[in-house]
């Protein structure tokens, strides 16, 4: 996936998140982000990584995602890994 396609999948995310006062609340309060810095950086490839995060760290907050948005289960996780920040270690 190109860093391009994981930004739009990032900002359909955020765009998402934002339509649910719980979870964009749950996002403002694990990052600490307001409002306005959600709008200025939501163009930072860096940023849409935290945003994948957030999303990612709850199953049925990734798959109310993917259905909602007719997205494939696994392109946030394919997003994540090809923004900053997102690479997979190899520990071997």
């Amino acid at each position: 996936m190109t860093e391009a396609e994981a930004e739009n999948i990032a900002i359909k995310a955020l765009g998402w998140m934002a339509q649910d006062t719980e979870i964009i609340g749950g996002f403002l309060g694990v990052t600490g982000a307001s409002p306005d810095e959600i709008r200025d950086r939501a163009g930072d490839p860096e940023f849409l990584g935290f945003v994948l995060d957030y999303l990612l760290s709850d199953d049925a907050m990734v798959m109310a995602f993917c259905d909602a948005t007719h997205t494939p289960a696994a392109a946030p996780m394919e997003a994540r890994a090809s923004l900053p920040g997102g690479q997979i270690p190899n520990w071997t």
